[in-house]
């Protein structure tokens, strides 16, 4: 996913049938640089390794609340001005087994 003018800490949530309360994510995030026009393509570029600190932490998945299940996210981006940030989400097997330690 693309996220447009992302500044500071922000929430995000994505909701995507595939995600339920118990699945493990992992969610990578980058700085997105725009490249060139191509028919067709609503946002063609690519992550760019740039100097801004781009990065995702309190990853949330959720079962369905009135529609599909999928995760909530803070999406952080520390630079002096908003920037165009691709995220990507991958979905692995749930997670079999919950441990309290302590």
């Amino acid at each position: 996913m693309l996220y447009r003018n992302v500044h500071g800490r922000v929430r995000r949530n994505f909701n995507w049938p595939p995600i339920q309360e118990k699945s493990a994510i992992i969610i990578t995030a980058a700085e997105w640089a725009p490249g060139n026009p191509i028919p067709g393509d609503p946002s063609p570029g690519r992550p760019n390794l740039g100097e801004a600190n781009v990065y995702v932490t309190n990853i949330g998945p959720h079962d369905p609340e009135g529609g599909s299940g999928g995760v909530e996210f803070h999406l952080h981006v520390d630079w002096p001005s908003p920037l165009d940030v691709i995220v990507t989400i991958s979905v692995l097997e749930d997670v079999e087994n919950f441990v309290v330690v302590g």
